[in-house]
């Protein structure tokens, strides 16, 4: 059972706790006088039913200026509370609409510290590459905050926060011409690695590529809902977005552009399988707006969504059909 703690600052008579506690499973809770028209109440809860409390404060009368929030997680809590074998819960367990929210607008943010990151992971690959080291190329993975913008789109989508899409993708465009360019400078210096195994390794394509990065994306998101950040390290190895671009920017500078053709399209796989896993796996972990407006055009754009990267996966699954033909 794992447990956070909301607490909730707010005048006096905000907040109803005995209608809180008849709507919600709620596991304890404590009130503190703060001032003389206010009160903290800290409210313990199973993560999976914060959501639904965070929604009904939205929705309480006086709007989202009457009180402040914050969320906090739980280490432990004594008494043990004993589960009940008929009482565990059968859904998937994932943190609250609004602290994915929260993840998500910060990494979909532009700022010095994400374009930094992603040069010093664009010189690292770039070295890896040439030096054919595996060990620097999975370096410069685990260091590029690539794959965070990416599903955000995917995120703003399954909500239809369009502007949140336009500002995630704007990021993501940033991220990924950032290492194209670097790249495709290193080729002025360096003569594209043509025998080394890292820069092979991304100009080949096989359609079982495609179920790996599917699969990978998926998992992507999975450990995104459930916060798990150390599985991330993994995913961002297996459906790497750095290295493809890397080999796609040294085969444009050095004038190779037949050779890019197919670092191209394994990126463009990889970006396409994140936005596609990611979308489906948000919609079946229940993540909508609150409000049924909101949720109308939510049902909108993960429907047009879909069908986009879907027709993009086919489009891109003939062309590597076609490649290894010809």
């Amino acid at each position: 059972m794992t447990l956070q703690l909301l607490e909730v600052y707010a005048p006096r008579d905000f907040l109803n706790m005995e209608e809180i506690e008849g709507k919600f499973p709620v596991v304890s809770f404590w009130t503190a006088d703060k001032e003389l028209e206010k009160k903290l109440t800290r409210i313990l809860v199973e993560t999976n039913d914060v959501e639904r409390i965070l929604d009904y404060l939205e929705n309480l009368p006086g709007g989202m200026d009457t009180y402040q929030a914050i969320l906090l997680p739980v280490q432990t809590y004594l008494p043990r509370k004993e589960e009940k074998q008929e009482e565990k819960e059968k859904e998937l367990q994932r943190a609250s609409r609004h602290e994915l929210f929260t993840s998500v607008e910060e990494s979909s943010r532009t700022s010095i510290s994400y374009m930094l990151f992603i040069v010093f992971s664009s010189l690292v690959a770039a070295v890896g590459i040439i030096k054919n080291s595996p060990a620097i190329v999975i370096g410069a993975m685990v260091i590029a905050p690539l794959i965070g913008p990416v599903t955000a789109v995917s995120f703003a989508s399954v909500l239809g926060d369009f502007k949140l899409i336009w500002k995630a993708s704007l990021t993501s465009i940033y991220g990924l011409g950032i290492p194209i360019a670097i790249a495709a400078l290193f080729s002025f210096f360096f003569s594209p690695p043509i025998y080394s195994d890292e820069f092979l390794a991304r100009t080949d394509i096989q359609v079982v590529d495609v179920i790996v990065a599917l699969a990978s994306g998926a998992a992507g998101a999975l450990s995104f809902v459930k916060r798990n950040e150390g599985a991330l390290v993994g995913v961002m190895v297996s459906v790497a977005l750095l290295p493809p671009a890397v080999v796609f920017g040294m085969s444009i500078g050095s004038g190779s552009f037949r050779d890019a053709i197919v670092p191209f399209i394994l990126l463009l796989v990889n970006i396409n399988s994140i936005l596609l896993s990611a979308v489906v796996v948000f919609w079946l972990s229940g993540i909508k707006p609150a409000r049924w407006e909101d949720q109308q055009n939510a049902n909108t754009s993960r429907k047009l969504s879909l069908l986009f990267v879907s027709v993009i996966s086919i489009v891109l699954l003939v062309a590597i059909i076609f490649i290894n033909i010809v």
